[in-house]
């Protein structure tokens, strides 16, 4: 007799979303996808998501899970639509087979007011001001940050570049034949990956031509107006938050998506899994620059019995940001502590 079908989670790194849902590997497999190698340019994983990029979710339609029918599928290709079908997927109103005995209740916003709050959170940390994806590559703002930047992101860049070049190459030569549109999205993804090689590869020179001198001041410029633009996005956050989860007292969809950007602004900034809600926050304060800070006028004790954290040694007056306890929240639950427990990413 074959197995139920499952979904498939192509994800760069591990996701957290199929975790707080408490989601079994009978249930869905898990497959990473290699970006350092370009494995989201393949031509393989361009059928399933034509962007390229991750993660994106595979499953099969609810009217051909039966053993007897050949099963269907469709691929699911944004975060927010992954992290809402995940939460219906597996909660009480659920029609669907799973196989997990741990607590499913749904994440959803259980009111109009939550949904907008949810909403603005949601499309906020998803918006150009506020994309982590793009501050990964924008993390240097001097010529001494630019040096390290370079040395962590010059295999993963150089890697990109020769995958889509390869890509390209074999296309040419007919070992493999696409359209037009994904030659078309090959090269400009690649004309990406050698913009930022032609400054992260002469990081280290200080003999520059006109041309590559003004590649890297273009690049810093860019780099510095990026983070300056994140300030707005964090004060926002931290203002609209309820605490200590963003819709108050219970986590939603809204936590899921916060928890994951919040990790890689953290990572970026210099934070590690270790670090507490007021350690990380500052540091991020302090990478943002500029005497940067963000109110601390949010209970601890307040904030960790709402949350159903025990209080032991905390003074009652003792105050943080609303994000530094969105933080410490959040490092409390099982979901986290797989996904981040050792290092952020």
């Amino acid at each position: 007799m074959s197995a139920l079908p499952k979904a498939a989670l192509y994800y760069s790194p591990i996701s957290v979303w199929a975790s707080e849902k408490g989601y079994g590997s009978d249930e869905v497999d898990l497959k990473k996808v290699d970006l350092a190698k370009g494995e989201n340019f393949d031509p393989t994983y361009l059928r399933i998501n034509s962007g390229g990029t991750v993660p994106t979710l595979v499953v099969p339609l609810e009217k051909t899970l039966a053993l007897e029918i050949e099963s269907r599928y469709k691929a699911i290709q944004d975060t927010k639509s992954i992290v809402e079908f995940l939460d219906k997927s597996r909660s009480m109103q659920s029609r669907t087979h799973t196989t997990s005995a741990a607590p499913s209740p749904s994440l959803a916003p259980a009111t109009i007011a939550f949904n907008t709050l949810s909403n603005l959170t949601i499309e906020l940390l998803h918006g150009q001001a506020a994309d982590p994806n793009a501050l990964f590559y924008m993390n240097a703002r001097s010529e001494e940050e630019l040096r390290g930047l370079a040395q962590n992101l010059l295999p993963f860049l150089t890697g990109r570049r020769d995958a889509l070049a390869k890509l390209l190459a074999d296309n040419d030569s007919g070992t493999i034949q696409v359209s037009e549109k994904t030659k078309a999205f090959w090269q400009v993804k690649k004309l990406a990956a050698d913009k930022f090689l032609q400054v992260f590869e002469k990081a280290d020179s200080s003999d520059l031509s006109d041309v590559d001198r003004q590649s890297r001041e273009e690049y810093l410029k860019s780099s510095r107006a990026a983070w300056a633009g994140l300030k707005d996005a964090i004060m926002t956050l931290n203002k609209e938050l309820i605490g200590p989860y963003v819709l108050g007292d219970q986590l939603s969809i809204a936590d899921l998506h916060l928890a994951a950007w919040l990790a890689r602004i953290a990572f970026l900034s210099g934070g590690t899994a270790s670090d507490d809600g007021n350690t990380v926050i500052a540091k991020i304060e302090a990478h943002i620059g500029s005497g940067f800070t963000l109110p601390k006028d949010f209970s601890i004790a307040e904030a960790r019995r709402r949350a159903g954290i025990p209080v032991n040694g905390t003074e009652s007056t003792e105050q943080q940001s609303k994000l530094a306890t969105f933080w410490d929240t959040m490092k409390e639950r099982a979901s986290w502590k797989k996904v981040y427990g050792t290092e952020l990413h």
